[in-house]
């Protein structure tokens, strides 16, 4: 069983509505006192209450200047702590009970503070940001350029643009225009560093055009949208529960370094058109990662700060994708974006 220990520090005035509070989360906790007239509480609580817990804190004790709560993982607990439906804490008298599909996806999610704080880490366009973006485009774009699939896998190890795209996801979930902001911004200077590391390689290199590691990225299909689909869907599931943030960064960096590294390398190698078309894959792979990535942290039930803003997000991310989703399917109609067209225009470019 996956549980937290929760210290808490507030004046000794609020003990009484603290103990209050804490019985509808936690079935252990115990009181000390602290010099300066303050009182410690620690508390054991399950997982799947820490998220309702610190949110409850917030709202009674957020603006005493005193008050501080914090919370570590706890690795075992004896004698254990048993949960089920007939013994699980109560709720509030104005919360509905969690529904068995509620139960069964949160219990053991990480919370939405802990969420934050993993997050947090990720968000800060740093030297260490800037030198690992560039050299995860290269190694990437060079693997593809030889076609070694192992080797941009191992690009995708060191990519780092797991933080600014589950700091999306996140956002739009809970309704959070600052994390969305910063998060945005982080992932455009990723992204865009990618492309420039790629358009150096183009320049630099010779390239043959038609190696399948690199013309893959320059056709749009359905599959690609399952996948980016999948790949968020995945990596939210994996992130949320506290997996290896390789294994994690892994799933959403395939999804997204390569076709940016492979524009960048067509562009500086003088195939605008193939880079654009890779280009498009990375817009639609990112759409398809945060459509997944915010349903994935909704199914958890992770809880919106306000439904509308939520809602909102979501139907925007949708329409883009459906946009881009129609656009593909124009192109495949039309032969524009087919994989004969593609074949046909760096062909020809090549002979010529």
């Amino acid at each position: 069983m996956s549980a937290r220990l929760v210290e808490i520090f507030l004046p000794d005035s609020e003990v009484g509505r603290l103990e209050v509070l804490l019985s509808r989360h936690s079935r252990r906790f115990w009181r000390e006192s602290v010099p300066d007239g303050q009182e410690k509480f620690s508390c054991i609580v399950q997982q799947r209450y820490t998220e309702r817990l610190l949110g409850e804190l917030e709202q009674a004790f957020g603006a005493l200047p005193t008050f501080t709560a914090y919370v570590s993982s706890l690795e075992a607990i004896l004698p254990p702590i048993e949960e089920s439906v007939a013994t699980e804490l109560p709720l509030a008298d104005d919360k509905p009970p969690p529904t068995a599909m509620e139960r069964f996806f949160s219990r053991d999610r990480l919370s939405t503070d802990e969420l934050y704080d993993d997050i947090e880490e990720n968000l800060h366009v740093r030297p260490t940001f800037l030198l690992t973006v560039t050299l995860s485009a290269v190694i990437a774009g060079l693997g593809m350029r030889s076609g070694q699939t192992a080797v941009v896998i191992g690009a995708m190890i060191i990519a780092p643009l797991l933080g600014p795209t589950m700091g999306l996801a996140l956002a739009a979930t809970v309704g959070n225009p600052q994390l969305g902001k910063r998060a945005a911004f982080t992932l455009a200077v990723g992204a865009l560093l990618a492309v420039v590391a790629g358009i150096c390689l183009g320049l630099t290199v010779t390239i043959d055009p038609l190696v399948p590691e690199l013309r893959n990225r320059t056709i749009v299909q359905p599959a690609d949208i399952a996948l980016a689909l999948a790949c968020g869907a995945a990596g939210v599931l994996a992130f949320s529960k506290g997996s290896s943030l390789t294994l994690v960064g892994v799933m959403v960096a395939v999804a997204l370094v390569p076709p940016l590294a492979a524009g960048g390398i067509y562009i500086g190698a003088g195939f605008p058109r193939a880079g654009a078309s890779a280009l498009y894959l990375f817009a639609v792979n990112l759409i398809s990662v945060n459509v997944a990535g915010v349903a994935m942290l909704l199914f958890q039930g992770l809880p919106p700060r306000s439904w509308r803003m939520t809602t909102g997000i979501i139907a925007m991310w949708a329409a883009l994708l459906f946009l881009l989703s129609s656009l593909m399917a124009g192109r495949f109609l039309f032969g524009v974006a087919s994989f004969e067209a593609v074949m046909r225009y760096l062909a020809d470019v090549v002979v010529n």
